[in-house]
C-alpha cells in the first residue's frame, strides 16, 4: 500500500464526499471512485475493486446496508468501512451482520477516520470505541426477528416516513410497504405508529 488505499466513497451527500475525499488524499490516500447511491457503488466496484468502500447507510434507493450485503454477495473480499450518522448498537449490529468490518460514527475525529481506513484496507476490523462499549439490550434482540427489508421499513417508518414515501425511497409499491408495516407490528408485538416510533427510539434506530 506505498501508493495509498484505493477508496471508494459512497454517500449521496457531494460536500461529505469532497470533504471525506480531501482529508485522505491530504494523508496520502487515493479517492478512486465516488458514489451517489447503491447501484452506482455496486457498478463502480466491480470495475474499479478499490482497497476499501467508505459506506454511508442513508443512500436513495437501495439501502447502506442492502449496498453492503449485495457487495459482499458478489464480492466476498470487499472490505466496507461504514461512516453513518447512526450510531447506535442496533444499527452497528445489522452492518456487522451484513459483513461489514470498520463501522464508525460521522462524529469521529479526521485522525480515527484514517485509522479506521487503513486498519479496513488490511482486512482488520475497526469499530468506533464508543459503539464498540455499548449493547443493543433486549429492545435491540427484538429487531433480530425483522428480515433487513422490514428492517430498512422500520427504520423509515420510525423516522416519520409516509408509506407512499417509502415506496419511492426503497423503489417498491405502497402495497408492498403496506404488507411490510403489517409483518412489522405482528413481529414486534406492536399494536400502531405511535408504538412502532416509541420502539425505533428506544432501539436507539432513530433519535428522539
Amino acid at each position: 500500500m506505498g501508493e495509498g488505499v484505493r477508496v471508494m466513497l459512497v454517500d449521496d451527500h457531494p460536500v461529505v464526499r469532497a470533504g471525506l475525499g480531501r482529508l485522505l488524499e491530504a494523508a496520502g490516500e487515493r479517492v478512486v471512485a465516488e458514489a451517489n447511491d447503491g447501484e452506482e457503488a455496486y457498478r463502480l466496484y466491480g470495475e474499479l475493486a478499490p482497497d476499501v468502500v467508505v459506506l454511508d447507510l442513508s443512500l436513495p434507493g437501495m439501502s447502506g446496508l442492502e449496498t453492503a450485503r449485495r457487495l459482499l454477495t458478489r464480492y466476498g473480499e470487499a472490505h466496507i468501512l461504514v461512516v453513518s450518522i447512526h450510531d447506535n448498537p442496533a444499527m452497528l449490529a445489522r452492518a456487522l451482520k451484513a459483513g461489514v468490518i470498520g463501522y464508525l460514527s460521522k462524529q469521529i475525529a479526521p485522525s480515527t477516520l484514517l485509522d479506521a481506513v487503513r486498519a479496513v484496507a488490511r482486512g482488520e476490523m475497526y469499530i468506533d470505541p464508543a459503539l464498540a462499549e455499548a449493547a443493543p439490550g433486549a429492545a435491540g434482540d427484538l429487531l433480530e426477528r425483522l428480515t433487513p427489508r422490514e428492517f430498512e421499513v422500520f427504520r423509515l417508518l420510525g423516522e416519520g416516513h409516509a408509506v407512499g414515501d417509502i415506496a419511492t425511497l426503497l423503489h417498491i409499491s405502497p402495497k408492498t410497504v403496506g404488507v411490510h408495516q403489517t409483518r412489522i407490528l405482528r413481529k414486534l408485538n406492536i399494536g400502531n405508529s405511535a408504538q412502532l416510533a416509541l420502539l425505533a427510539v428506544r432501539c436507539g434506530v432513530v433519535r428522539p
